[in-house]
């Protein structure tokens, strides 16, 4: 059955009139009087064939056909609104910005992949990162969103994992591991020169390490502590010491054998990558496509 345009309209009533079980509500939703809808809603009963509401001096419900058919009905439009929607976001996309905070490790191993993606699929959006290892508060500082470690965000701001958890390894040239010996367990890095860890929050990161339920975490000792991984993982290759740091950032180099693995049967799971924000602040666009993408590319 082919519906013209009034018809549309009519259904879109009727369903107004089911969801608010009265024709006077649903007059004053509508801005329209009761009697105009209760004379809509007997020409579509005529032109169906079916009666679709019970109506009695106090209330109105629909019949089981009329439930069925507003069932259909609110699928429809719910559907028709995604589309508008999604065409909104697109529309909005073509002149929008966003502003996002990133740690460096994320940079590199998240977005660098990402954002020729993000620039090809959304060629005028207009995309500012900040990367900083320290940790800030996004929305006070302007940006609309953040990436850091899960286990370090505020728990009032909304978090979108962005990749799954990260394991953490420790890690040295092989030159070094001949010099200085091969640690067997991970209270044997006390006899090493390690590269420490000053996280954004400017305390010393104690090294974390597991095999099954057996968790350990050692304050190692080094004369060299940096904020930035590269500088770690430049120093490790160097021979300078043992550096701990994502697993994924370390691969190539082990591929390579510029680096080994230190206590391979010893790692870290930690939290993954989150994509973080206001609660109390929309969402914009541009960051909802981009945690699409970036989730995509990580398996996520």
């Amino acid at each position: 059955m082919q519906f013209k345009r009034n018809e549309i309209h009519e259904l879109s009533i009727f369903l107004a009139i089911v969801q608010y079980r009265s024709f006077r509500k649903a007059a004053d939703h509508l801005e329209v009087t009761a009697s105009a809808l209760s004379h809509s809603m007997k020409a579509l009963e005529q032109r169906l064939g079916v009666r679709l509401l019970n109506r009695t001096s106090r209330s109105v419900a629909p019949t089981a056909a009329g439930t069925a058919l507003a069932e259909k009905i609110s699928a429809g439009l719910e559907l028709i609104n995604s589309g508008l929607e999604d065409l909104n976001g697109h529309y909005q996309a073509g002149a929008g910005s966003i502003r996002i905070n990133v740690l460096k490790d994320a940079a590199v191993l998240l977005l660098r992949p990402a954002i020729p993606v993000f620039q090809q699929r959304f060629p005028n959006v207009e995309l500012e990162v900040a990367v900083d290892d320290q940790f800030v508060d996004v929305t006070a500082d302007g940006f609309d969103a953040g990436i850091r470690y899960s286990g370090t965000i505020p728990e009032d701001m909304i978090a979108v994992p962005l990749t799954p958890p990260l394991k953490w390894v420790a890690v040295a040239a092989p030159d070094y591991l001949r010099s200085h010996g091969r640690p067997i367990m991970p209270e044997d890095l006390n006899s090493h020169r390690c590269i420490r860890i000053r996280t954004g929050r400017g305390q010393i990161y104690k090294w974390e390490f597991e095999r099954g339920d057996d968790r350990r975490e050692i304050d190692v000792p080094g004369a060299l502590i940096s904020g930035e991984t590269d500088l770690a993982i430049n120093a490790a290759l160097e021979g300078a010491g043992v550096s701990y740091c994502l697993e994924r950032l370390a691969s190539p180099y082990v591929s390579a054998g510029r680096l080994e693995v230190v206590l391979p049967k010893w790692a870290s799971i930690g939290p993954p990558f989150s994509m973080y924000y206001s609660s109390r602040r929309q969402l914009p666009f541009g960051v909802d496509a981009l945690i699409k993408i970036v989730r995509g590319l990580n398996g996520v």
